[in-house]
């Protein structure tokens, strides 16, 4: 069974990312701040990332950059509020493997 973090801090997105996952057969973790995320992420066989940019202690971008660090392997796919050309490119050049706006469908 794969292992995915989501990195969230809405709990209403958390539940729905959460909720998807675990009815197709993964098994979830879940961090609502980016420090947490990053402990998590080093303590565990995390093998896909779900990543909120817009998080309440850490710049989302300085998360990706040190999941990016700690593993070039680890798929991390970025779901955000923000939509702009520009932070798309910056989240695609720090490392993400796709950048998803939201509102986003779970299928998505």
């Amino acid at each position: 069974m794969a292992h995915v973090l989501i990195i969230e801090d809405d709990s209403m997105i958390t539940a729905i990312e959460r909720d998807f996952l675990e009815a197709n057969g993964f098994e979830v973790s879940v961090a609502m701040t980016g420090k947490e995320g990053l402990k998590i992420f080093d303590g565990g066989a995390i093998e896909a990332v779900l990543l909120d940019i817009g998080l309440p202690d850490i710049d989302g971008f300085a998360v990706l950059s040190e999941l990016r660090h700690g593993s070039v392997a680890v798929p991390i796919v970025v779901l955000t509020a923000r939509d702009s050309w520009s932070d798309k490119v910056a989240g695609l050049e720090a490392g993400a493997d796709d950048y998803l706006t939201k509102p986003f469908s779970p299928r998505e």
